[in-house]
């Protein structure tokens, strides 16, 4: 019987994690199946952990809603879902069920080495769950100069409060959301990880015009794959960056959990992708 791997959330039916983990396996040989499982917010999400390890999962990762609640629900954490307090892959065999968070790394690795990113300052927009994954992530990189602004305040400064410790103390600074494009003075990266530009949602309105020059701008969002700000910056000559890298790079990191192999985001698979979003 094939071991069986998923992605848990809620509603999880427009994940792609299926067709890029079980392309994985099977251009590695591997006799493994990957699904998707939907779990609705209420579910008691150990004792879901604990029947899906009865069912013959080996392990799964984990998407919204659930990512808070699975830190809750595990044995065991390594450093950066520690940090986070949020777990996006999870481990079921053994003995105790581990929590992962490869969120941060994955981003990290999406970002293209062509370009001097880390140069300089850095603007994270938003303080959801990626947004404190990206900072926890930068910090890990080296910089020294991280800005933080989302519409709410009161969230972009939880962020920042995550990164004060005595090493980073001043590092993360946040700005009120009307003073984004200030906020951007100098940067050399910008990072949206806010639904704006999503599809059904509204633009990002916000001037690109105090970045760096050739600066990175990535954008979390896959749907479409080109937003409005990512389009903005390449007719600036920006580099931009689209979200389909941190959703490939981070799923490899998990699959390098569970199989203790890291696979090539391809161009095979990055057709696969283009295709199934309706972009080829």
């Amino acid at each position: 019987m094939s071991a069986r791997y998923g992605v848990v959330g809620w509603p999880v039916a427009h994940s792609r994690s299926p067709l890029i983990h079980n392309y994985w396996l099977q251009a590695a040989g591997i006799d493994a199946v990957y699904e998707a499982v939907a779990v609705p917010p209420e579910a008691d999400f150990r004792a879901k952990l604990e029947e899906l390890r009865e069912q013959g999962f080996a392990g799964v990762n984990v998407t919204i809603p659930h990512k808070e609640a699975a830190y809750a629900a595990v044995d065991t954490h390594d450093e950066a879902a520690a940090h986070l307090g949020a777990v996006n892959t999870i481990l079921l065999t053994g003995g105790k069920i581990s929590g992962h968070n490869t969120d941060g790394r994955g981003f990290i690795d999406s970002l293209s080495p062509a370009r001097d990113w880390a140069s300089g300052p850095a603007l994270v927009l938003g303080a959801g769950g990626a947004a404190r994954a990206i900072v926890g992530a930068l910090l890990a990189a080296g910089l020294s100069d991280i800005r933080v602004s989302n519409r709410t305040r009161a969230h972009a400064e939880a962020v920042a409060a995550l990164a004060d410790t005595p090493e980073n103390s001043g590092v993360v600074r946040v700005f009120d959301w009307a003073a984004r494009a200030q906020a951007a003075e100098g940067a050399t990266l910008l990072v949206n990880t806010t639904s704006l530009g999503m599809q059904g949602a509204p633009a990002l309105d916000m001037s690109l015009d105090t970045l760096a020059a050739k600066a990175t701008v990535a954008d979390i969002v896959y749907v479409p794959l080109e937003t409005d700000l990512l389009a903005r910056a390449r007719s600036q000559g920006h580099m931009p960056v689209n979200g389909l890298g941190m959703l490939v790079h981070q799923a490899a990191h998990a699959f390098d959990l569970w199989f203790g192999q890291h696979p090539a985001f391809d161009n095979v698979l990055r057709d696969r992708l283009h295709r199934d979003l309706g972009e080829a």
